[in-house]
């Protein structure tokens, strides 16, 4: 058994050919398995290693994406000095464990006057210095051995979710069901590729999954302990990145929700008056009908040891579900305040206790502030301002269809089970929604990386759809979970190192099936999405050793915005490439040119589509094609 009686494992319909040797729930069908919860435990931990050595390796690999200068050199910043000055549109909380580490390599803050003036905030406005220092910290530190350092919390924190994922899987779905979920996290090309840089998307995911880990464990035991945690990992979640805030209303439903659904509560769990979810076990009240003539001083037959008048004789129907409905809900906007109040104390000490007091409330308005107002979003061949399905696309086509199709799955399963209660669902729901609409609201459409708070909620319903296959009584059952780790297995062997611009087998199906290889369909990536989607400047220490295998010496002609000045520092001689070279007329050349755009140079009105109907000489990392050009092309 699960301790404390809270796991609540697959659909007990579902899940069949029990064993005496098995992991169960309360409500829940046998697992057909002679592991033990402590050998889950131990399996948990090896796929986070291996994520680890994976995500390392990648990570030695890539050269630094156009979003880590400044967060590198921020954080040290932050650390060094105690000034919070640039790159306030994101909260300080992973940039100060990027600092730290890189304290801990020998990385300092430097001190000139460029970097002076930076601190003092003398720069023009709208402007982004922090860019250009970060990349001078890069270059003086060695890009390699800096990148290192600034990435190694990253690296850690999402190596650790696998097993958080598998922890607070096993209360919400059961243990089998919850290693499923770690594993289908562990084998997602868009968490290995973002899983090592030094941005806010991953943490952002694992602190989401941690808060709501932690809010479980309240609502079954609200003592004042466990809701000054909640605080604290709220605090901590909201200084990951502003999106952040969209857990409030999640945290608030879930919390109201409870006392309509309260969840099986820990057997050692005490009253107090601060607790809006607590009712008698059904034994006691039992017993309590049977007793009605015990006197106020003879001994309680809930068998606690006390006088019946010091124990149950209180006892009424505000104990019972449904009475005093408001109260309890006033309780539950009181445990939220209070949770927020802690929070803000949190906050506050990661800003180091500034002078502005509503420094993060300043932050959070320059959400978006540096992006173009008229920026046009590409997908599928199209520019918009905005497209309303952009981020169930780009989850359709950049997750594992093995994945996707064993979501799809688990949330029949989660519908159809009657073991499972209201309250798991919608902790399983409810925060996904939030986020995904939300996001889908408000963030920039430029990539899934906004989305991927969504992701682990998805791994969980995948991971109780591959449980029940595995357990299933039918043989084709089995068959079907093996086929499925396989393919999710080859999908990660087959695109390594170049998980960030990975696209599944239907990217390719639809518009150029021979395409579709080990790699999925990450070859047609350009002809649905671009951004971070496809190419974030991670490619260019690939670029270098392609060149010199095949083209050493020789200079290329480059365009692509953002990180062209790496191409300097990995020694790589290059030319400008212009517009109308890349859009209407070619010179004879060696041309390198970003998936990104490859992806919207073509969409562009009365521009020619050379770039997507020659076939490239190659394609390095899944993000730079190679074109080269021997002849003038013909006139427009």
């Amino acid at each position: 058994m699960e301790q404390n009686g809270m796991v609540l494992s697959t659909p007990a319909g579902l899940l069949k050919n029990a064993q005496s040797q098995t992991e169960s729930a309360p409500g829940s069908a046998s697992i057909p398995t002679g592991a033990s919860p402590r050998a889950y435990v131990w399996i948990a931990i090896a796929l986070a290693v291996i994520f680890f050595c994976v995500t390392l390796s990648e990570s030695l690999l890539m050269s630094p994406t156009s979003d880590e200068p400044p967060h590198i050199a921020s954080g040290l910043s932050y650390v060094s000095t105690g000034i919070f000055r640039g790159n306030l549109q994101h909260p300080p909380l992973l940039k100060e464990l990027s600092g730290l580490s890189q304290l801990l390599g020998g990385i300092r803050w430097p001190r000139n006057p460029e970097t002076e003036s930076f601190l003092r905030g003398d720069y023009p406005k709208g402007t982004q210095p922090d860019w250009e220092i970060g990349h001078k910290l890069l270059v003086n530190n060695g890009l390699d051995r800096t990148l290192f350092w600034a990435r190694l919390p990253f690296l850690l924190i999402a190596s650790l979710l696998a097993i958080l994922i598998y922890f607070w899987g096993r209360q919400m779905v059961g243990g089998l069901a919850g290693l499923c979920a770690a594993f289908l996290y562990v084998t997602d090309p868009t968490i290995l590729g973002l899983g090592y840089t030094v941005t806010m998307d991953v943490g952002l995911t694992a602190f989401t999954v941690l808060f709501l880990f932690v809010l479980w464990r309240y609502l079954c035991n609200p003592t004042p302990a466990r809701l000054v945690f909640c605080g604290i990992e709220l605090g901590l979640v909201l200084c990951v990145k502003f999106s952040a805030l969209l857990l409030l209303p999640a945290a608030g439903l879930l919390l109201l929700a409870a006392v309509i659904w309260p969840p099986e509560a820990d057997p050692e769990r005490k009253r107090n008056i601060l607790d809006p979810y607590y009712i008698e076990p059904k034994k006691t009240q039992s017993s309590l009908r049977s007793s009605k003539t015990i006197g106020r001083n003879d001994p309680c037959p809930c068998g606690s040891g006390k006088k019946y008048k010091l124990c149950h004789a209180g006892a009424n129907l505000s104990s019972a579900p449904g009475s005093s409905l408001y109260k309890r809900w006033m309780l539950c906007a009181a445990a939220l305040l209070a949770m927020c109040l802690i929070a803000a104390v949190v906050i506050e000490t990661l800003y180091f206790f500034p002078q502005d007091p509503l420094l993060y409330v300043h932050g959070a308005q320059l959400v978006n502030a540096d992006h173009y107002p008229d920026y046009l979003t590409y997908m599928a061949g199209e520019l918009q301002h905005r497209f309303t399905g952009y981020f169930a696309v780009a989850y359709l086509l950049k997750e594992p269809m093995a994945g996707i199709l064993l979501a799809l799955g688990g949330l029949v399963l989660l519908f159809r089970s009657k073991s499972i209660t209201p309250l798991h669902r919608l902790f399983l729901l409810v925060p996904p929604a939030i986020f995904f609409i939300g996001t889908s609201i408000m963030a920039e459409q430029i990539g899934i990386r906004y989305i991927l708070p969504v992701l682990p909620f998805a791994h969980l319903l995948g991971g109780m759809a591959l449980a029940a296959l595995f357990t299933s009584a039918n043989k084709w059952g089995r068959w079907v979970a093996v086929a499925s780790c396989a393919w999710l297995a080859l999908a990660v062997a087959g695109t390594y190192p170049d998980y960030l611009p990975y696209f599944n087998e239907s990217a390719c199906l639809l518009r150029d099936p021979a395409k579709i290889g080990l790699d999925g369909g990450s070859k047609c990536g350009a002809l649905w999405l671009d951004e971070s989607n496809v190419d974030w400047g991670q490619s260019a220490k690939q670029l270098k050793l392609w060149l010199d295998r095949h083209a050493k010496g020789r200079t290329i002609r480059f365009f692509t915005p953002g990180y062209s000045l790496f191409l300097d520092d990995y020694g790589i001689p290059h030319d400008d490439a212009s517009m109308v070279e890349l859009g209407l007329r070619p010179f004879p050349a060696l041309y390198v040119v970003s998936a990104r755009q490859v992806a919207r140079i073509p969409a562009i009105p009365e521009t020619k589509k050379w770039l997507r109907e020659t076939p490239p000489t190659a394609l390095v990392g899944h993000a730079l094609y190679v074109y080269d050009i021997k002849a003038l092309a013909s006139s427009p």
